[in-house]
């Protein structure tokens, strides 16, 4: 076991693990990040989607000694405050999710997407988001929810 101290949503947690464990087990088990989900195990489904320093990655298969000193990790509950982050406005209004269990993946990684490139055509959202996977099938309001989003951003700026 090694110290191992990461900042997670703008906090600083000291964790006594193995390097091996997954940033997803870290979360989830000793932290009680439970927002990020387990779906696939092998990084293809995307439902484990988190931000490491602003950028999605699959935190089912990222083990703790990947990580750098001083990286930050964003979970959704570090997306925003209180679930007013355009994305998770639009994922409502556009009623987005049906089962749910992959949409906080969906929402990291769209929420990435918006930040790189806030003004986004439909054909790059798609390109974007191929990797996250719902088993509902819900893609079309995913699509629509991030339209919505990158309208309201565009309106604001």
């Amino acid at each position: 076991m090694a110290g191992h101290s990461l900042t997670i949503n703008n906090q600083t947690y000291n964790v006594e693990i193995k390097g091996e464990t997954t940033l997803l087990w870290v979360l989830r088990e000793h932290l009680g990040l439970t927002g990020t989900k387990y779906g696939c195990g092998i990084a293809l489904c995307g439902s484990c989607t988190v931000h490491l320093d602003g950028k999605p990655v699959r935190s089912c298969t990222l083990p703790l000694s990947a990580l750098k000193k001083d990286q930050k990790i964003t979970t959704i509950e570090g997306l925003s405050q209180n679930g007013d982050h355009e994305i998770q406005k639009a994922w409502i209004e556009a009623q987005a999710p049906q089962c749910g269990y992959c949409q906080t993946g969906q929402i990291m990684q769209a929420a990435a997407l918006l930040t790189e490139n806030p003004n986004p055509t439909r054909e790059e959202i798609k390109t974007y988001m191929n990797g996250n996977l719902c088993r509902c099938g819900t893609y079309l309001r995913i699509l629509r929810a991030i339209e919505i989003a990158a309208e309201k951003i565009a309106a604001n700026t």
